[in-house]
């Protein structure tokens, strides 16, 4: 006797039935694709939680831009560019490895994809003394 069919009453029978029967096994079923894009705006903001983390720019020194990001997947791995102001003295090689850590390791857990690399470009330094010197326009 059951309740609701394909489900059998307690005791009777193994349980529901199995959901994936007759599906072809996981690794045929295909691929989820995550376009370069989507992976660089996660990358972005992934830069500017770490921006605010590990450089913040005091606002006496002007607002930074946004980072930006570029992505290049190929074959399960990304290659990601970074854009971003520092402040300005800062130890940045120092900075810009951390920077580079968190984002590859955010866009990792993430995306499921390998960070193979993180290159970043410094925009400018801002400075407390003249913040609008170095800006790119």
């Amino acid at each position: 006797m059951s309740t609701r069919p394909g489900f059998p009453v307690s005791g009777e029978g193994p349980g529901p039935p199995d959901l994936a029967a007759g599906l072809p096994p996981p690794a045929e079923r295909g691929a989820t694709v995550i376009p370069d894009r989507v992976v660089a705006r996660i990358a972005a903001q992934a830069a500017r939680t770490a921006q605010a983390r590990r450089a913040a720019i005091a606002p006496d020194r002007g607002k930074p831009a946004a980072p930006s990001a570029s992505a290049a997947i190929r074959t399960g791995s990304v290659r990601l560019h970074l854009d971003m102001d520092l402040p300005y003295p800062t130890d940045i090689a120092r900075v810009c490895e951390r920077i580079q850590h968190d984002v590859a390791e955010r866009v990792a857990q993430l995306t499921g994809l390998e960070v193979g690399e993180v290159t970043l470009t410094v925009r400018r330094l801002a400075t407390a003394a003249d913040p609008g010197r170095g800006r790119v326009q």
